[in-house]
């Protein structure tokens, strides 16, 4: 394997932007994302998010694509939700996605940004670019 310093924030919605994500169940699916993330060979430095939507700050090795990666993260997750979770509404995920690439040195700060998910939501102190998954949607 090749030396590889690679940083990327992934955000997606829940289908429709619904709040489908329960207060009650948000952090089993967050562990979920960043056990998929770990099988995977990613380096998973921090998942978080609100109801309807979810960030992901990981680095992902060279030889795993990056929509083969999201797609296995998302599916799996939906997944988990909809067979052990069992909602009393169908969990799915958008198909869209939004990636960034990232400096190491911004790292901390994005790390910070996707830990204080529900209060950046609460104060409308969003980061348009982080919050966005496809060119019309932010």
């Amino acid at each position: 394997m090749p030396f590889w310093r690679l940083f990327y924030h992934f955000v997606w919605h829940t289908w429709n932007g619904e709040p489908l994500i329960a207060p009650t169940w948000e952090n089993d699916l967050h562990r979920v994302i960043a056990a998929k993330g770990v099988q995977l060979g990613v380096i998973v430095h921090v998942v978080g998010g609100v109801e309807n939507h979810v960030h992901l700050v990981v680095s992902v090795p060279p030889k795993l694509p990056l929509p083969t990666f999201i797609g296995q993260v998302k599916g799996n997750s939906s997944h988990f939700v909809n067979h052990v979770l069992h909602p009393d509404k169908q969990f799915a995920w958008q198909e869209e996605y939004g990636v960034v690439s990232l400096g190491e040195k911004s790292l901390g700060a994005v790390i910070d940004y996707v830990k204080n998910q529900h209060a950046h939501h609460a104060e409308g102190k969003t980061v348009p670019l982080f919050e966005q998954t496809s060119p019309d949607r932010a």
